[in-house]
């Protein structure tokens, strides 16, 4: 979480106060999240695996987040962070047996091993790394994931689940490689099921209207949608009932993914130099 500045002072009512300005953050809703496209879920928790990686090897050592829950983090550009560290800790857990590194949770244990220094081998990593599982990872990312990454993404949930990649949070970033795929692999691999589908193409034109609603859509009030390429545009088109044209725009997500808006007709059209409208042809 990016700090701003600080200010220390003393004050009648509390000594020793100090008051901290930090970007300004959404609150994280889980509920709105589901409701997001998938490449937008994906990159939360991609945010998630790089924070967790940096807990595991900050310069104060291994750092775990006792109250790692979602109200603890807020969304900024995209991308979540932390921003309540009073539950930060770097202790580790003495130990002189397997049996005093237990970690109970809700749905599961763990049994640590004891190291020879006698401290809790990974305690604080698999913590946060088993947290970010049961909290994020299990709810935002199989999700309307697309097929050609549920193979990969299931392998991962696992690992997190069983906490079990040799204690490390490295064992998420898996995830990085993820981006690059869902891009290039699911998109680039799909063919036109409606190959006989004719679409007329017009340069510089918009359709301003005549839009409607679907899900996931990036605008609310239209149906606004990610594609790799033409032929996934006219895809998705051809899957609309009410889809009759189809706008390219200059716009791109996070991952290089161009917007399109889907529209039900194209009575309307108007000159936009930034836009290329696809109108299907109907015999």
């Amino acid at each position: 979480f990016q700090l701003y500045g600080y200010c220390y002072q003393d004050s009648n009512d509390i000594p020793d106060t100090l008051t901290t300005i930090t970007e300004l953050g959404s609150p994280l809703e889980m509920i709105q999240l589901l409701q997001t496209s998938w490449e937008d879920r994906f990159r939360i928790c991609l945010s998630l695996v790089r924070l967790l990686h940096y807990l595991a090897h900050s310069p104060l050592g291994s750092v775990t987040l006792l109250d790692f829950r979602p109200r603890q983090f807020v969304i900024v550009d995209g991308e979540l962070k932390v921003t309540d560290l009073d539950d930060a800790s770097i202790e580790e857990n003495s130990c002189t047996s397997n049996s005093d590194c237990f970690m109970e949770f809700p749905a599961r244990n763990f049994t640590l091993p004891c190291s020879v220094e006698g401290r809790c081998q990974n305690m604080n990593e698999k913590r946060n790394l088993y947290n970010a599982y049961r909290f994020f990872f299990t709810y935002l990312l199989p999700h309307s994931a697309p097929s050609s990454l549920r193979p990969l993404l299931d392998k991962i949930l696992n690992a997190t689940g069983n906490c079990n990649k040799h204690g490390e949070a490295n064992g998420c970033l898996a995830l990085e490689l993820s981006p690059s795929l869902s891009v290039n692999s699911e998109f680039t691999q799909k063919c036109v099921k409606s190959a006989n589908t004719k679409y007329r193409r017009v340069p510089e034109a918009f359709i301003p209207d005549e839009n409607y609603r679907c899900w996931p859509s990036y605008h609310h009030k239209a149906c606004l949608l990610s594609v790799f390429d033409i032929s996934e545009a006219i895809e998705i088109c051809d899957s609309y009932s009410q889809c009759k044209a189809f706008v390219l725009t200059n716009q791109t997500t996070w991952t290089g993914r161009q917007l399109v808006f889907f529209k039900m007709a194209s009575n309307h059209i108007v000159p936009d130099p930034d836009k290329i409208t696809y109108v299907k042809v109907t015999d």
